[in-house]
């Protein structure tokens, strides 16, 4: 039995306190003649949207298709009159609501050993679907980008966002000191890249929090087992001013502010050149910080140190990424997204927008000129051209 799904008395009752929106439903009557625990998805799946909403994290058509998927590729299977579809609730529910064993074994009426063990066989078959469901970069030019003259054409061959996210780590006492970050918390650092429709490319959990953004692209870029896609010939993503400026990676300008928040109020209008590249390359990359928000505010378990292995820690980061671009492309208007892209997310500083110093390269070079030749054909067409800020 997996002891890292139980908690203490007192986290349950703190966990209670965040199910009064559904509480009643544990409270229905169980049907006797279904499978053990169907009662229970029944009624979600039949009841109002927003209750599926809340518990599963997803509509009841993304769900279901979801479910089918897994059924059709027999990444699962129906075991002792547990169906498929109980194993994903049971899964959603842990991850969605930060929930324990302790309390799904009230939900479903099922022993810890029987929930632990789906618990792990669904965290390894959605994982095992990284490889299908991770998007591939746009060959063409994105909408967001060619339908927008403020981006367009000056960005026109940009293929997506990347970035490093921190996440509490629960980490052996050993590598504690690896895994401290800047700010002295214990944390992973995660290397992700995403489109401008906030679909994942490319996700990479368990760096240390002490790692620089730079040094991971780096290790990453020089090891095939890692399989990032291949950045097309002439493309490239957008990285913020942790990440060297080269081919394939355009940064911002160094010395010059190069998020949102500075452009507010009195200091709005850009300056010069490098100011209009930084906030319009500031506005694409706000890509990737809608991704995350999204994926934090779906699946809150990856915001604390759980208690599972490192391993599980990492498996469900690339799981929840799965799942986040299954829902994107299944319902594009899910409330999530709708509420990030509505509101907005605050590109704040990232830890790591410290560059590793290392000597300038030909690639490099080559980029710069190429950043400086965007920024200047922004710049003439912006200042004949007010109306376009």
């Amino acid at each position: 039995m997996d002891d890292d799904l139980y908690m203490d008395e007192m986290e349950l009752v703190a966990a209670a306190a965040g199910y009064n929106y559904y509480s009643s439903l544990a409270k229905l009557p169980r049907r006797d003649k279904s499978p053990s625990g169907t009662g229970f998805l029944a009624e979600v799946l039949t009841g109002e949207d927003e209750v599926c909403r809340e518990m599963l994290r997803m509509d009841k058509h993304v769900f279901c298709k979801f479910s089918d998927i897994l059924r059709q590729k027999a990444m699962l299977r129906d075991t002792h009159g547990v169906l498929i579809e109980e194993q994903l609730a049971m899964f959603l529910i842990i991850i969605g609501h930060r929930e324990k064993n302790r309390v799904i074994q009230e939900r479903f009426q099922h022993s810890g050993e029987t929930i632990s063990r789906h618990f792990n066989n669904v965290l390894k078959a959605v994982k095992s679907l990284s490889r299908e469901f991770l998007q591939s970069p746009p060959q063409s030019t994105p909408p967001e980008i060619r339908d927008n003259k403020r981006y367009y054409p000056y960005f026109k061959d940009c293929i997506g966002v990347i970035d490093g996210m921190h996440l509490p780590a629960h980490v052996p006492a050993k590598d504690q000191s690896r895994f401290r970050d800047k700010k002295g918390m214990i944390s992973q650092n995660v290397l992700g890249a995403s489109t401008l429709d906030l679909k994942f490319i490319f996700i990479y959990p368990g760096w240390e929090g002490s790692a620089p953004d730079s040094r991971i692209l780096r290790a990453v870029l020089t090891d095939p087992d890692q399989k990032f896609p291949p950045v097309p010939e002439g493309k490239y993503y957008l990285v913020d001013s942790g990440y060297a400026n080269m081919e394939g990676f355009i940064a911002p300008f160094p010395g010059t502010r190069c998020h949102l928040g500075e452009y507010r109020g009195a200091t709005q209008l850009p300056r010069n050149p490098k100011e209009l590249f930084n906030h319009r390359h500031a506005s694409l990359r706000n890509a990737i910080q809608k991704s995350f928000e999204v994926l934090k505010t779906r699946f809150p378990i990856i915001k604390v140190a759980s208690q599972y292995s490192f391993q599980t820690q990492r498996d469900i980061i690339i799981a929840a990424c799965v799942i986040h671009n299954h829902i994107r492309r299944e319902e594009p208007n899910d409330w999530l997204f709708a509420a990030v892209e509505e509101n907005g997310v605050d590109d704040l500083a990232d830890l790591d927008e410290q560059l590793d110093m290392v000597p300038q390269s030909p690639m490099e070079e080559s980029a710069m000129a190429f950043r400086d030749s965007v920024a200047t054909a922004m710049w003439n067409d912006f200042i004949n051209n007010w109306d376009e800020w």
